[in-house]
């Protein structure tokens, strides 16, 4: 059974196409704060965050005859947010560290997920962490990547995907611990 998304925008998509602003501003107003938050979050800094969006809402509505409905537009211009943010933390020279040869234990239980923190706080802890780690954990937390597709997304090894969640795991218990909120 061959699954089928039903964008409740896809009028707004149809209009884009035909070149109403009308509908291109009406699509950005939907979108925009979601947008901006995923950005926000992988890049850490709200100019950069302001830049990508704009420029991923300038791609999307340029490439809009590309848009072929097999989702929803929110979920192909969230792709284009991330892809743009992660183009953005490149030219930072981000370099994820490559652990290939190294074994990685399976995953502890969520132990961090089942206590009641609050989201702020949790936030500000994540702002807090290397480029590498918090792309990692923001991906895969947030935006429900598995550890194949962020490999794929930042062209590392799931070794490396798997290592950096690990380790930026790790350094948020710590960062949470010193600020008093974990155990």
């Amino acid at each position: 059974m061959e699954a089928v998304y039903i964008d409740k925008n896809s009028s707004l998509v149809e209009a884009c196409r035909k070149g109403s602003r009308k509908a291109q501003f009406d699509l950005y107003k939907l979108y925009a704060k979601a947008m901006y938050n995923v950005s926000v979050r992988i890049l850490n800094d709200e100019a950069e965050a302001e830049d990508v969006l704009q420029e991923a809402f300038l791609d999307a509505f340029t490439r809009i005859s590309d848009f072929r409905q097999e989702t929803t537009f929110g979920l192909w211009l969230k792709q284009i947010v991330i892809n743009r943010s992660i183009n953005y933390l490149r030219k930072r020279k981000v370099e994820l560290v490559s652990v290939d040869d190294v074994e990685v234990a399976d995953e502890a239980p969520e132990d961090l997920m089942s206590q009641q923190l609050q989201a702020e706080e949790i936030r500000r802890a994540m702002m807090l962490l290397p480029d590498g780690y918090r792309v990692v954990l923001s991906l895969y937390l947030l935006e429900g990547y598995d550890h194949e597709e962020i490999a794929h997304i930042l062209q590392v090894s799931e070794a490396t995907s798997r290592s950096q969640y690990m380790r930026g795991k790790k350094k948020l218990v710590e960062i949470l611990e010193k600020r008093g909120i974990a155990r």
